[in-house]
């Protein structure tokens, strides 16, 4: 999939940008709406979700284009995330999530008493067809739920981490999901639905950080994670074995097949140390201490890795899909877009997970009220809603 839009909320309201080039960055539509924190765009549609700050408990659809509204639902707690695809549109709360039909705003299902998740992370596939939501099993160590957002039904649980979790994505395609914990120096790639282990990357050993985004690249074959270090770091997903074997092994292979043949007789601790592959390509940014959210995307038909910064800014770096190293910024250093990143809070107790078989919410449970806007609103309209691309990095 090429990235093409950029959605972001600020204190006045919320802008949608188009992002087709590295030289110029081009607002398509700007609401004043205060104190937007979450603003999610349905692809390159004209379905937008809107969360306020001043009303956080609401959730908003808009049609942007039509300037109309096509429905609100109400929840019981703060919004603290939402998610959508063709297919689903996902609502978390603190300990509960909601999922939608997203061509009618029916609510099929609410997964009530879920661990405590104060940040309010999750992470839905792209895919509709893979239509794969993945969010926190436990609030005490990394365990990961990985739940079938189309049949409504609990796939595997995946134990990713010893520490709680910080961040989780699912590639294009939904095969496969890539985690962080809060320790921040360890990335696993699970495979999707099996939750089997594929890699395993190490960012640093010297310090924890606070891991804020992982994200693939369109084809998969990258993986970027961004925390509050000057650090972004890329790794690339490739299956080491001996049909990759070098003809002419240097003394650095040399060095790795020691390290690989020393791992089966090692303690597991050591050993895994061992076999954890390292960033492929970093990015030095200008500032540290700042939450910032990255994406590798394709634009003007080369590969780019995008850092939004809680400062408002946008940094947008060729990446080099061969040699990696260190990556430089494009033709234009950096755009100013006014980014509204809220911040995780730290994690509560655990609670006891539970499910509502009927859809809806269990008795007792108030089910969100919503509004529908007068009309009939075609949200599975093909033109409006153009199904998601795959386009491989050249």
């Amino acid at each position: 999939m090429i990235f093409q839009s950029l959605a972001v909320g600020t204190k006045t309201g919320y802008k949608l940008f188009s992002v087709t080039s590295v030289d110029k960055l081009d607002c398509i539509y700007e609401s004043e709406t205060p104190d937007v924190y979450i603003v999610e765009r349905l692809f390159s549609s004209s379905l937008v979700v809107v969360v306020s700050l001043s009303i956080p408990r609401r959730m908003n659809v808009y049609h942007f284009k039509k300037g109309t509204e096509i429905c609100n639902y109400s929840y019981s707690n703060n919004i603290l995330s939402v998610r959508l695809n063709r297919q689903r549109l996902v609502v978390c709360l603190e300990e509960s999530v909601y999922i939608h039909n997203i061509k009618d705003m029916k609510l099929l299902k609410t997964l009530l008493n879920t661990p405590s998740n104060p940040s309010g992370l999750c992470a839905l596939s792209i895919n509709h067809s893979n239509s794969y939501l993945a969010y926190p099993g436990s609030s005490t160590i990394g365990e990961i739920i990985v739940y079938d957002a189309n049949n409504l039904s609990t796939v595997t649980m995946i134990p990713a981490h010893d520490s709680p979790l910080a961040a989780l994505t699912f590639n294009s395609s939904g095969t496969k999901l890539a985690s962080a914990s809060e320790r921040g120096t360890v990335i696993r790639v699970f495979s999707i639905p099996e939750g089997q282990r594929m890699f395993e990357f190490r960012r640093g050993m010297k310090r924890y950080v606070n891991i804020s985004s992982l994200s693939f690249s369109p084809d998969a074959q990258f993986l970027c994670a961004s925390s509050n270090t000057e650090t972004v770091h890329i790794f690339k997903l490739e299956q080491h074995g001996p049909s990759g074997e070098e003809e002419c092994p240097t003394w650095g292979s040399y060095v790795g097949k020691m390290f690989s043949a020393a791992s089966s007789y090692l303690p597991a601790q050591v050993s895994g140390v061992m076999s954890q592959e390292r960033a492929f390509a970093t990015v030095r940014l200008l500032v540290a201490g700042q939450r910032n959210v990255c994406t590798l995307a394709t634009i003007q038909k080369l590969p780019r890795l995008l850092v939004a910064s809680s400062d408002g800014q946008l940094f947008v770096y060729n990446v080099d899909p061969q040699d990696g190293g260190e990556c430089v910024l494009g033709v234009c250093d950096t755009y100013c877009v006014c980014v509204y990143i809220t911040l995780p809070v730290t994690p509560l107790l655990l609670s006891t997970p539970g499910y509502s078989e009927d859809g809806g919410a269990k008795k007792g449970e108030v089910i969100p009220e919503h509004e529908f806007a007068a009309g009939p609103v075609c949200l599975d309209d093909e033109n409006e809603f153009p199904p998601v691309s795959n386009q491989q990095l050249s």
